[in-house]
């Protein structure tokens, strides 16, 4: 019987993994055939430390020097510009109040993205020290740890049935059955579902979809210096991607649990959000995508025990900040786990807590 089992290899899942790994025997079960196939693997990938809830946030700050340093680090420069229009003055102020953002001029925007719109971008702002996070260094990183520490990683193993046996579970899988004392719930928009399969009460996390497209570098400028790119309320993103650009519409359809694709109307509505701000038109999609994120109702992370069934513990609802908080959420599962005094600030703990929904 292993100490622990963990149900998905996400991001969330491979990170508590190498963390659990160091405190007892570890089984992750990981339903595609490779880590970070769904949410994981469709991130835009920043670091921004003020991004999210004040739990995020506090999450972000912890998690900032492991991103910095272990393994050498995965962080690169790439600053985050926010945009809006003449009529979205007061939507703008709040998104720079929020996002710790200091307003600059349209001639300092344009010198930094050449083809912003200057007859419809009436406002910019910037933060330089938002950074890209190498999400597959990231991962493999975690999966380094957690292997290097003898834990036992089974892709293709989606879960079919969980049975209480009280002490501990027996989780059957596509690739076998495994028993554990404790799960690790980090199956990310199918979290909800693995609890009903385990008699957990489920906790209501929305799976929603979330659109990309990749289109070449606008008028043929080399992007690779550019920030990233917001739209007032983020109602659109665009990110430089290996000399191309990602644009989003940051849509957010709440959808059953699936392997997401993008829908064309949504990323057309998008693109011309996009396209209104800038003097290059789209003249072509190169690909598209779409992954989900899953949130809590309050849009906290979720990380805890539950409170009726003491050996099932959530680690869910990262919603858009799965990547950047995944130092510090798994370090927490893994104090919280093994009985040890958190760093995290109690009152932090307490609104990232399963408790919260009793």
């Amino acid at each position: 019987m292993f100490d622990f089992l963990i149900i998905g290899g996400g991001i969330a899942g491979i990170s508590a993994a190498a963390r659990l790994s160091s405190v007892g025997s570890v089984q992750l079960c990981e339903t595609e055939d490779a880590l970070g196939y769904h949410a994981s693997g469709r991130s835009a990938a920043l670091f921004e430390e003020t991004y999210g809830k004040p739990s995020t946030i506090e999450l972000n700050k912890a998690s900032y020097s492991y991103h910095k340093d272990e393994n050498g680090g995965v962080l690169s420069p790439r600053g985050l510009m926010l945009i809006g229009r003449k009529d979205e003055k007061e939507a703008f102020e709040t998104d720079c109040g929020v996002m710790a953002m200091h307003p600059i001029s349209i001639i300092e925007a344009c010198s930094k993205i050449p083809v912003l719109n200057t007859d419809t971008v009436a406002y910019a702002a910037y933060h330089e020290d938002a950074q890209d996070i190498d999400t597959d260094l990231l991962l493999q990183n975690f999966a380094r740890t957690a292997r290097r520490n003898g834990a036992q990683i089974a892709t293709k193993a989606g879960v079919t049935s969980i049975d209480h046996l009280k002490p501990g579970w027996r989780v059957t899988t596509h690739a076998g059955a495994f028993e554990a004392k404790l799960i690790v719930n980090a199956a990310g928009a199918w979290v909800d579902d693995i609890a009903t399969m385990a008699g957990v009460r489920p906790l209501g996390l929305s799976p929603l979809k979330r659109s990309m497209a990749r289109i070449p570098a606008p008028g043929g400028h080399d992007t690779r210096s550019w920030p990233m790119l917001f739209g007032t309320g983020e109602s659109w993103y665009a990110k430089p991607d290996a000399g191309k650009l990602l644009v989003s519409p940051a849509d957010e359809e709440l959808v059953t649990p699936h392997d997401a694709w993008a829908d064309d109307m949504v990323l057309a509505e998008g693109l011309a959000k996009y396209e209104e701000m800038v003097t290059e038109p789209v003249t072509r999609l190169e690909s598209s995508w779409a992954g989900l994120r899953t949130f809590a109702p309050d849009r906290c992370l979720v990380i805890g025990h539950d409170t009726q069934v003491s050996d099932f513990f959530w680690l869910a609802g990262q919603g858009g900040y799965g990547m950047q908080t995944s130092p510090a959420a798994s370090q927490l599962a893994a104090d919280l786990i093994a009985g040890r005094v958190p760093e995290i600030d109690k009152c932090a703990i307490s609104a990232l807590s399963p408790a919260r929904f009793d």
